[in-house]
């Protein structure tokens, strides 16, 4: 990730969900569906909040990854 004014502790470095949707380039909404339908990185609220920590969305995103290669490789016959 590139220290976009995350938090950091010993447990790692928080994201918000402005600064994830910003650093993907998609709306926060998007990031609320993607969350809603089982899809989106895990989370925890501060509050109002939600936080992400930077290892789950670097998980995440090579989940993602993962599915999309394996996508392209069933459709590849």
């Amino acid at each position: 990730m590139d220290g976009m004014g995350t938090s950091q502790s010993a447990h790692g470095n928080y994201v918000s969900l402005a600064e994830l949707a910003e650093l993907l380039k998609v709306s926060v909404q998007t990031i609320y569906d993607l969350r809603s339908k089982g899809r989106g990185p895990r989370g925890f609220r501060v509050g109002t909040q939600l936080r992400f920590r930077e290892s789950e969305i670097d998980a995440w995103v090579e989940r993602m990854e993962r599915a999309d290669e394996q996508r392209r490789a069933g459709g590849a016959s």
